[in-house]
């Protein structure tokens, strides 16, 4: 049959007809050349017409500048109803469009709460752009006037800020968003400075000046809808939803409320400014023809050049010219007009400058009263001289002769075009499809023609770019002819909850597989036929994608596919009715049948056959040392060298039981930068640390490789399969399984290990609620293991020969400096403020202590979300306070003159420290970047958050990625469809989370070999439970039906999941097999033994929720004393400085005595001193652990064989171009949605668990 299959399909027809499908009659040489003169028109056009848009403009607000004399002073209202006409031209336009539609189209009327929304952003969006063009910017300068139409983009820079972090995505526009935002207030703040500063006194131009600032904000909420649309469609708001969808439906209607409206406000602003100004309406009817024609060819120009940009614009975007005709031009548009406006008035003033024949020295200020304020008004001849002088005139108010108003100018301008962009930077990458509709192109109808450019590059639609790359784990080691015979390996997925409940099977349950299920397999399908594709010579050897097996077990059902180079993925379904679930009973699961059945249960069998009994146990005992399991989250990226050189470690040192990689978190938004320094000094310094001097304590499941003789070891794998049975144990082995674990191996005398030459990638919380429930768990699970490692010092540093009592202080040193990080804190801000406000230093530090406890007792009467609500709030504020701290600490070196005291040394030294740390790892010196932003989180992190994780200590559900609720539109089921390559990367990354690795080494001298075992990559779960139970005890609420039988289960003919499958896709077909009859009767003994469902006991739940409730109150009470106590101590030492206290000799520069004393408290002082040598002893490991990671990385580059990368030895099918597999973030895809899976990783808040 398989034979049949690998067969061609007409074996007798094997001629072919060969189509010719060169084009010989179409002229492309000439299309091209007319293509390419058609985009330089195009880009002609567009940069020209937006340059004579803005010119004109520009000329009519100067002509309304009342010291112009172009345009007589008592003629300034018609330049002003010039300019309201440029503001309403398009509103015009809009409104005949429009109105057409709703009279021959469908149109609906919007909801009130719609319209409300809309009319009230349209009305902001006029009321300033009438203050801004008709009222301030008569009174700026050209200069300004050019530029500040750029800072009309401040608000869409933030809410492209918002948009990124809100979609949860990797990408890479977040950081010049930002920047933008910055440069844009940064142009704010310096035109304030340059205005108001020049004359102080001067009322009437503050206030011109800040209805200009007021104004273009206003301006700013124009494109409000283009990141309120993604923003609705990232959040879980069911309103938000329906708001976008009705805005979608009657854009007709609102399109003509909006553009009445804001021909109504521009109206009102126009006539209402004029009268105010004293001036009169009736000169409009009585203008010379003169000045007629000047006005008339100037708003001419101005209304047919924007509207015409405009629809070039647009053909440059449907010719696929998005960056050469549309992008580039528009930039340099605003440099173009600042070019066309400034450089006659530097003519003209140097031309006046040497026409004195050096008689006389003028500066600028001279030349404008001696020229420009004293010409004459008459419009005989030229007009263009007396344009440039009222251009001048405008920059007279300036001193041009000054260095400091040139540069307040110059940076205001340059700062606001960097802003404008960076902001409109993510539309270089905008993929844009040919001849592209106008409506999918940008985001509103309307342009404004008074900022053409502007309204053009913010309404263009945003749109999230990621970027993601595919491994291939299956190639880079062949089970078929490899070429490199050192290990083998083969994947298990474990799907939990995996069946639907089905009516009409007398109340059983799992007799079909839910939608998550079904996509993974229908994603497998399509991903075989990828790899199928890839290689030509399998191409030609099986045209099909061959059987594949599907069977029924008693937990669920197993399907065990072989992938195209032999290695076996075998994915295991779920039924939570008849097998215990969630995350960390999976995880039991599969070691006992990974470790148990399949490694160890074989050789009792041989041994029952009578083999001989102590060869058995060699050979055991050598499979079991080199077999390894790879833990790692779904979403965590690496390259298959990162696990060679894991298994480089394990397979050296025998004494090591896990190795642990460098992770690095992915993510947009400032809580994942702050993770990305915290990650870098946490490896950089702690975790080498802990390697050099000791061992590390927490190997990290994201990305870890644990050796089966460890895992198999007495009182690891038993007792972590050991129910929670007190109220410490839900802290301590369900909140951090990783760490736990590690902590059963290091008592029984493994050791743990770090290597920084193997990179992997995680994706890491991203918004502050996810960051603080993820830290909320780790914080008391990391508590709670260390101070059972600690209580337990005697033993391990007996039995463990990598810990010693000198290292278990060490760990007591940390451990203490994280419970006493709050008062720490406290007293930090406390300096601040003594600083600051010059206030008593007793007085200072009660009113720094008020605010976290005033947060501590909210935080045991509120809901979490309102207390991470006042969290957030709080931290806003303290990071500003940080920011004052981080220049008091600069301040108070500058003050005292000196940087030899205790405290500048210290911070002088660590900053040092932190700087050449970051040198020995270049690839991460950027990190260095983010520092700021770490140190500004610093109250949140080590004071807020600890609070809020100690309160919520009895909260021990998982809190994070967690499935919503049906109600409202799910996640799931309205994400993008992905491409076959997509899928493929999405599956891939999922297939090879877990790698249980054998080692064949080569020949021992003895001539000894090892053999191979399996190695098994195992997957936690994929499937996000549809209704989580976020309850205080999470893992005691698991089914309704205790005394389910598991024969019914298995038995029950009415099963239909199997059909379902085999009749999903032509393309794999499934063939039913069945469990052997003794793993049949090892997987009925497991669940009897370890997974039978946990009963749904209220009364126990009751119970252990007041057991956790009150060992919160305990450990509270303990943690907060101790901090009170170092406050009190600190308190009083204070009052009594003069009784008490250390005295240090204060030296300036030259290392000379000052006369001074400087006075320390001495708890502050040795507390200082012990931190400092904390940080000086990891600095010293983490130096010699990069020697020997270097080393080791160059040892690897050497040895490991070229033939083994992924796609060396790749073929490529004939006439067809394999792309590289790329998508977006796996976690949008239902089949995929770690980020939604109640049951979750402790470490980096996936979903990878330990084998």
């Amino acid at each position: 049959m398989e034979g049949d299959r690998d067969m061609p399909k007409r074996p007798w027809d094997t001629c072919r007809e060969v189509p010719v499908i060169e084009d010989e009659h179409t002229p492309w040489k000439l299309i091209k050349l007319l293509k390419l003169i058609s985009l330089c028109v195009v880009a002609v056009l567009v940069f020209g017409l937006a340059l004579c848009s803005k010119t004109s403009f520009l000329l009519l607000i100067t002509l309304s500048n009342e010291g112009t004399k172009t345009l007589p002073a008592d003629q300034k209202p018609v330049a002003l109803l010039c300019i309201g006409c440029s503001l309403i031209t398009s509103s015009v336009l809009l409104f005949l469009k429009s109105f057409w539609k709703a009279c021959y189209k469908t149109s609906k009327l919007p909801k009130k709460a719609t319209a409300a929304l809309v009319l009230f952003f349209e009305f902001l969006v006029s009321l300033g752009a009438a203050v801004l063009t008709i009222v301030a910017m008569p009174h700026l300068d050209i200069v300004t006037n050019v530029t500040i139409l750029n800072g009309v983009g401040v608000l869409s820079a933030l809410l492209q800020v918002v948009a990124q972090c809100t979609a949860k995505e990797r990408n890479r526009f977040l950081l010049p968003s930002i920047t933008a935002f910055i440069l844009i207030l940064l142009g704010y703040i310096l035109f304030l400075v340059l205005y108001i500063m020049k004359d102080p006194n001067d009322t009437k131009m503050a206030i011109w000046v800040g209805l200009a600032v007021g104004g273009s904000f206003l301006v700013s909420f124009n494109w409000w809808d283009n990141y309120f649309r993604l923003i609705s469609e990232n959040s879980g708001s069911v309103s938000l939803k329906m708001l976008c969808r009705d805005m979608t439906k009657c854009q007709n209607m609102l399109h003509i409320l909006s553009s009445l409206l804001r021909i109504v406000v521009t109206t009102c602003v126009l006539g209402a400014y004029v009268p105010l100004s004293k001036m009169d309406w009736d000169i409009v009817t009585s203008i010379p023809s003169r000045e007629t024609r000047i006005i008339a060819i100037i708003i001419g120009v101005q209304l047919i050049s924007s509207a015409l940009c405009h629809w070039f614009a647009v053909a440059a975007c449907k010719m696929h010219a998005l960056r050469r005709c549309f992008i580039l031009p528009l930039y340099l548009a605003s440099l173009a007009v600042m070019a066309l406006l400034i450089i006659p008035v530097i003519v003209y003033y140097q031309d006046y400058r040497i026409s004195l024949n050096g008689t006389e020295s003028v500066n600028f200020t001279g030349y404008c009263t001696e020229v420009v304020y004293a010409r004459n008004q008459s419009l005989n001849g030229n007009v263009f001289p007396h344009l440039v002088l009222d251009v001048t005139h405008t920059l007279c108010f300036l001193d041009m002769s000054s260095i400091t108003d040139i540069g307040l100018l110059s940076g205001s301008a340059v700062a606001w075009w960097l802003g404008l962009v960076l902001a409109t930077l993510h539309l270089w990458y905008l993929n844009v499809y040919r001849i592209q509709r106008t409506q999918d192109l940008f985001i509103r109808r309307l342009y404004e023609g008074t900022f053409i450019e502007q309204s053009l590059l913010f309404n263009t639609r945003f749109d999230i770019q990621t970027k993601d790359r595919m491994k291939r784990l299956d190639k880079y080691r062949p089970k078929k002819e490899p070429k490199i015979n050192d290990f083998t390996f083969e994947a298990h997925i474990y799907f939990d909850d995996a069946f639907n409940a089905v009516e009409g099977h007398q109340g059983h349950h799992g007799s079909e597989l839910n939608e998550y299920a079904i996509n993974l397999v229908k994603i497998l399908t399509e991903v075989y036929g990828i790899f199928m594709n890839i290689n030509q010579n399998i191409f030609r050897k099986q045209q099909q994608i061959p059987d594949q097996k599907i069977i029924r077990t008693p937990y669920g059902g197993r399907l065990v596919v072989t992938m195209p180079h032999g290695n076996i993925i075998t994915i295991h379904f779920k039924d939570k009715e008849v097998i215990r679930h969630k995350k960390r009973w999976s995880q039991v699961m599969y070691l006992y049948y990974l470790l148990g059945w399949k490694l160890t249960s074989k050789y009792y069998g041989r041994w029952q056959r009578g083999e001989d009994e102590k060869e058995l146990q060699a050979e055991v005992q050598k499979e079991k040392h080199n077999t390894y399991l790879l833990a790692l989250d779904g979403d965590t990226d690496f390259q298959p060298a990162a696990v060679m050189l894991l298994i480089d470690r394990l397979k050296m040192y025998p004494h090591v039981g896990a190795a642990c990689g460098r992770i690095h978190p992915t993510g947009s938004g400032p809580a994942v930068w702050f993770q990305k320094f915290e990650y870098a000094v946490s490896h950089w310094l702690q975790k080498t640390a802990e390697h050099v001097i000791g061992c590390v304590l927490c190997s990290p499941g994201c990305f870890s490789l644990f050796r089966a003789e460890a895992l198999m070891d007495d009182n690891v794998m038993k007792r972590y399969s050991t129910k929670s049975m007190e109220a410490s144990d839900y802290i301590q082995y369900d909140q951090g399984e990783d760490r736990w674990l590690c902590t059963l191996l290091l008592k029984q005398g493994w050791r743990l290990e770090y290597n920084a030459a193997s990179d992997a990638y995680t994706n890491a919380p991203e918004d502050f609620k996810e960051l603080y429930n993820q830290r909320r768990r780790w914080g008391p699970s990391t508590m709670a293991n260390v101070v059972d490692l600690l209580g337990a010092t005697s033993l391990i540093s007996k039995r463990n020969r990598s810990i010693s009592k000198l290292f278990m202080f060490y760990q007591l040193f940390a451990l203490a400096s994280a419970i006493l990080a709050p008062a720490t804190i406290c007293l930090l801000i406390a300096g601040c403020l003594t600083f600051i406000f010059n206030i008593n230093v007793s007085s200072a530090l009660v009113l720094s202590v008020i605010p976290p406890a005033i947060y501590l007792g909210l935080c045991f009467k509120l809901k979490t979300d309102t207390q991470i609500i006042i969290a957030e709030v709080m931290s806003v504020i303290y990071a500003f306070l940080m920011l004052v701290v981080s220049m008091t600490i600069i301040g108070s070196m500058v003050k005292d003159k000196t940087i030899l005291t205790p405290y500048s040394i210290f911070v002088v030294s660590m900053a040092i420290i932190y700087i050449i740390t970051a040198i020995m790892h270049p690839q991460e010196f950027p990190l260095v970047f983010y520092s700021f932003l770490y140190i500004i989180c610093i109250p949140s992190a080590y004071l807020l958050l600890t609070i809020y994780s100690m309160v919520n200590m009895n909260n021990v559900s998982w809190g994070t990625r967690e499935t919503k609720p049906a109600t409202g539109a799910a996640p799931p089921t309205t994400t993008k469809p992905q491409t076959t390559a997509q899928k493929a990367k999405s599956t891939f990354a999922r297939f090879f989370s877990w790698a249980k690795c054998c080692k064949k080494s080569s020949h021992r001298t003895n001539g000894e070999q090892l053999t191979v075992s399996q190695d098994n990559l195992v997957p936690e779960p994929t499937q996000p439970e549809p209704h989580p139970q976020n309850t205080i005890v999470e893992d005691i609420k698991i089914t309704e039906e205790e005394q389910r039988q598991e024969e019914s289960s298995f038995d029950d003919p009415a099963q239909c999941w199997v059909t379902d499958l085999q009749t999903l896709s032509d393309d794999m077909h499934l063939q039913e097999d069945t469990l052997s009859q003794e793993e049949e009767a090892f997987w009925k003994e497991l669940q009897e033994k370890y997974l039978k469902p946990l009963p749904d006991d209220k009364e126990r739940q009751k119970k252990i929720a007041s057991d956790l409730r009150e060992l919160r109150n305990k450990i509270n009470f303990a943690f907060f004393a101790l901090n009170a106590m170092w406050l009190v101590a600190t308190f009083t030492l204070q009052l009594f400085n003069m009784s008490l206290y250390i005295q240090i000799p204060k030296v300036d520069l030259q290392l000379q005595y000052t006369g001074e004393n400087i006075v320390i408290d001495p708890i502050a002082f040795m507390f200082i001193l012990g931190f400092a040598m904390s940080i000086v002893i990891q600095f010293l490991a983490m130096l010699y652990h990069r020697i020997y990671t270097l080393i080791h990385y160059i040892a690897f580059m050497d040895t490991e064989p070229r033939e083994s990368k992924p796609e060396s030895q790749e073929s490529y099918l004939p006439g067809k171009k394999v792309k590289s597999v790329s998508n977006s973030n796996p976690d949008s895809e239902p089949e995929d949605s770690d980020d939604e899976m109640p049951v979750m990783l402790y470490r980096c808040h996936g979903i990878g668990t330990l084998v």
